[in-house]
C-alpha cells in the first residue's frame, strides 16, 4: 500500500542478532521469500547484505532458501560471495545430493545437522506437460514429483548420516525445509497461491521421516497437523491487516543425536503497529481516540477501517480523515460493509429473480438508498439503463 517496511526490517535484524547472542544459536535458517519481489530495491539488498555480514561476525551459520517470491537469478548472483561469509544460498532445486547442507556447531567444524535444503519447487523444474493432460492430471503429476524429490533427497541425507556416524561416532540429525502449502495449513490475505487448481496442498503424510521440517510460504505461525516437528514459523512482520491477530515469532529448534528435543517460540516485537477497526460512523468516532491513546509517543498506527453502514456516503473518505485529524493514525484502506442491504433486497417481497428483469432488480436495490438525493437517483438510473441497453442494440 505504498508504505516502506525498511525500518521494520532493520529493527528485526537487530532483534534477531540479540537472540543469536543470547541463545548461542549455531545457525539461522530462512525457508524462502527472502525478498517480496524478484527485483528488490537497493535498500532491501543492503539489508540482506547486512544480515549476512552480522551473522558471520557473530560466528553463526546462515542457510537461505529461495521462495516463490524470490528471483533465482537475484539470489544466485551473490551466492559465491556470501559463501565466504558462512552463508549458503539455495535459489532453486538441483540434484538431491547437491541439496544437502551440513550445518556445523557454533565455533567448531563438528556437524550439527544435515539439511535437506529444498527451496520452492517450480513445476517446470520437475514435470513436463504432456499433450491432452487435464489440469487435475498435471496437478497430481506435480505432487508426485515433489514427493519423489523429497524422498530422493532424504535418501541421500541418510547415506551421508551413515558416513558421518562412522567418522564422528554419533548420529547427526536430519532437518528438512520446504516452501509450499501443506494440507491443513491456514493462510492469510497476503499469501500468493503457488499452484493453480484444487490439489494445491501437499499431503503431510508424504514427507519423509525427518527429525524436523522447517516450512516457509504460509505467513501464519503454526504446527502442521498438530505435529511438533513440522512447522511454519510464519512471516516475521505483519504483511496484511488480517494478520494483526497473530503473534509473530521465530522458532528456536533444539536438535541432538537422538532427534528433536524442543521447539521454543520466540515472540517478535511489533515494530510497526497495524490495526483494523470496524463499526458505524458513531462507533468509529468514539473508538478511534480510545484505541490510539495506547500508541507510544512518536509512533503512528497504520489502520484499515471498515464502515458498517448501508447508507450511501459519498463523503466517507473526508469524514474518516476528519475523525483521525490530530490522532497518531494513518488510514491505509477504507472498506464499506454493505452486506445488510444486499441480504434484505428481496425480503418480504415474494418476488423471485425469474419474475424480475434487470431494471426491476436495479430499481429495488436503489430503493434501499433512502438518503440518496433524487438527482443522483435519476442519474444512476439513466446510466444503468444505457449500460444495459447499449450492448443489446449493438448486437441487433
Amino acid at each position: 500500500m505504498g508504505k516502506s517496511r525498511q525500518a521494520e526490517h532493520a529493527a528485526l535484524i537487530d532483534w534477531l542478532l540479540a537472540q543469536v547472542q543470547q541463545h548461542a544459536i549455531d545457525a539461522v535458517l530462512i525457508a524462502g521469500d527472502i525478498f517480496d519481489t524478484g527485483t528488490p530495491p537497493s535498500y532491501a539488498r543492503e539489508l540482506y547484505s547486512t544480515l549476512v555480514v552480522r551473522l558471520h561476525a557473530a560466528g553463526t551459520g546462515l542457510l537461505l532458501l529461495g521462495g516463490n517470491h524470490d528471483s533465482v537469478a537475484t539470489l544466485r548472483e551473490s551466492s559465491a560471495l556470501i559463501e565466504l561469509l558462512s552463508a549458503r544460498v539455495v535459489p532453486s532445486i538441483q540434484t538431491p545430493a547437491e541439496q544437502l547442507r551440513v550445518l556445523p556447531l557454533r565455533g567448531t567444524s563438528q556437524p550439527g545437522c544435515i539439511v535437506c535444503a529444498v527451496p520452492f519447487i517450480r513445476a517446470r523444474d520437475v514435470v513436463k506437460t504432456e499433450f491432452g493432460q487435464s489440469a487435475e492430471d498435471r496437478q497430481l503429476q506435480l505432487l508426485g514429483a515433489i514427493k519423489a524429490y523429497y524422498h530422493a533427497t532424504f535418501d541421500a541425507a541418510c547415506a551421508l548420516q551413515t558416513q558421518l556416524q562412522k567418522e564422528t561416532g554419533r548420529r547427526v540429525p536430519i532437518l528438512g525445509t520446504g516452501h509450499l502449502t501443506t494440507v491443513g495449513a491456514s493462510s492469510s490475505e497476503s499469501v500468493r497461491e503457488i499452484y493453480v487448481g484444487t490439489l494445491d496442498a501437499f499431503p503431510t503424510s508424504e514427507f519423509p521421516p525427518l527429525d524436523y521440517l522447517a516450512l516457509g510460504h504460509i505467513h501464519k505461525p503454526q504446527k502442521v497437523g498438530g505435529k511438533e516437528h513440522i512447522r511454519y514459523s510464519g512471516s516475521p512482520i505483519y504483511l496484511s491487516f488480517d494478520e494483526t491477530s497473530q503473534t509473530k515469532q521465530m522458532l528456536l529448534v533444539d536438535l541432538n543425536e537422538t532427534g528433536l528435543q524442543s521447539v521454543t517460540e520466540l515472540e517478535i516485537p511489533t515494530f510497526q503497529r497495524l490495526m483494523t477497526l470496524r463499526g458505524d460512523i458513531e462507533t468509529l468516532e468514539t473508538q478511534l481516540p480510545i484505541i490510539t491513546s495506547e500508541t507510544p509517543a512518536g509512533h503512528t498506527v497504520w489502520m484499515e477501517i471498515t464502515v458498517a453502514t448501508d447508507d450511501y456516503l459519498p463523503d466517507l473518505p473526508a469524514r474518516i480523515q476528519s475523525m483521525t485529524e490530530g490522532l497518531p493514525v494513518e488510514v491505509l484502506r477504507i472498506r464499506r460493509d454493505r452486506g445488510q442491504a444486499v441480504a434484505q433486497l428481496f425480503d418480504g417481497s415474494g418476488a423471485t429473480l425469474d419474475e424480475l428483469d434487470p431494471h426491476d432488480v436495479f430499481a429495488r436495490r436503489l430503493a434501499q438508498e433512502t438518503d440518496m438525493q433524487e438527482g443522483m437517483r435519476e442519474s444512476l438510473t439513466t446510466r444503468y439503463r444505457q449500460m444495459v441497453t447499449t450492448p443489446t442494440e449493438g448486437e441487433q
